[in-house]
């Protein structure tokens, strides 16, 4: 039976600089709709999962282009709201060799931080869902954001749906007056996959640790509907040369991925979001390990496409998993 993903968060626009181009340099920029829990969604639409992504856009051509994005690619956007404020935005300049990408974020009083908490009706939208994903990003966002991110996840653990939640911790995003500390404890207490490192146990929750297992653990024993965790394991050799594997923790033992060499990397942006859409897929469909090499495969294919979707197919992912037809020119 076909498996219902529904995820929750803000679009927003990316404008990129042509041809590595520095900010300074470039007179005109690619135009891509992107975030992180829509992006998620995508993937999962791509390899036959029923997706819904609830966020909103403004009342305008611009904000109909980033809805008709998400159509595009097979999300469900029935729960989309258009309201007021304006369409976030976010500037990138891809980096090459050994000098950094930058972002920067223009994305102040954007629709989806003003929505009302009250207009969504979560039994309606969680009905016949089997995960809910959400990231923390949206409580960052402002206090009505998290509000919502809140009463979803209330309503996915009423209803015994898997939740999942990359941390995600953007230190420049709490800007609303409440820390981390206050917020993510909350959320966390409601969800059972757990995709973050140390530093996000740290700041996130105050939990300090030597290693991934005691994090963990100490995760774990405070919040005991987490069964699950996982971050991946970057080594960045330049902008456009990394190496990339992750771990997976679940009943007390860890789990290694493969790990992949990524030279001549395309856009890296979204590539977390392509590791978490494998672990959910893999999750629903996988055994452990199975979901762990699925989902860093998954982002590893993410890394040679532009934009922030990952748009591989199902196929190609377990072809990457095999060692088949890789950089093959396919007819």
């Amino acid at each position: 039976m076909k498996k219902r993903v529904v995820t929750l968060g803000e679009v927003l626009m990316r404008l990129t600089t042509a041809s590595n181009e520095r900010f300074e340099q470039s007179d005109s920029y690619a135009v891509h709709f992107g975030g992180a829990e829509a992006n998620v969604a995508i993937s999962l639409a791509k390899w036959n999962v029923s997706t819904a992504n609830i966020t909103a856009f403004p009342d305008h051509t611009i904000g109909k282009a980033a809805f008709n994005y998400l159509r595009k690619y097979g999300v469900n956007t029935d729960y989309i709201k258009f309201s007021d404020g304006r369409m976030g935005l976010y500037f990138l300049e891809n980096g090459v060799m050994q000098r950094s990408s930058k972002i920067i974020y223009d994305r102040f009083d954007s629709a989806f931080s003003k929505l009302d908490p009250t207009a969504f009706n979560w039994d309606e939208i969680l009905e016949n869902a089997d995960w809910f994903h959400w990231t923390g990003i949206t409580p960052a966002i402002s206090a009505s954001a998290s509000q919502i991110c809140l009463d979803a996840l209330t309503a996915a653990q009423k209803l015994g749906i898997t939740v999942s939640g990359d941390i995600n911790y953007r230190r420049n995003l709490w800007q609303y007056g409440k820390s981390p500390l206050e917020i993510m404890p909350d959320l966390i207490s409601k969800s059972n996959v757990i995709v973050g490192g140390l530093t996000d146990f740290e700041n996130c929750l105050d939990i300090r640790a030597n290693s991934y297992e005691e994090g963990c653990r100490k995760v774990q024993q405070k919040f005991p509907t987490a069964h699950t965790f996982s971050t991946t394991q970057r080594k960045i050799i330049s902008a456009s040369h990394n190496k990339l594997s992750a771990v997976l923790y679940k009943n007390e033992s860890l789990h290694v991925s493969k790990s992949y060499d990524m030279e001549n990397i395309v856009d890296r942006i979204g590539g977390g979001d392509a590791f978490m859409a494998g672990l959910i897929y893999g999750i629903l469909h996988k055994g452990d390990q199975g979901a762990l090499e699925f989902a860093v495969a998954s982002s590893v294919l993410k890394h040679g496409i532009p934009g922030d979707a990952n748009l591989v197919s199902l196929e190609e992912v377990e072809q990457l998993l095999k060692g088949n037809d890789i950089g093959r020119l396919l007819r």
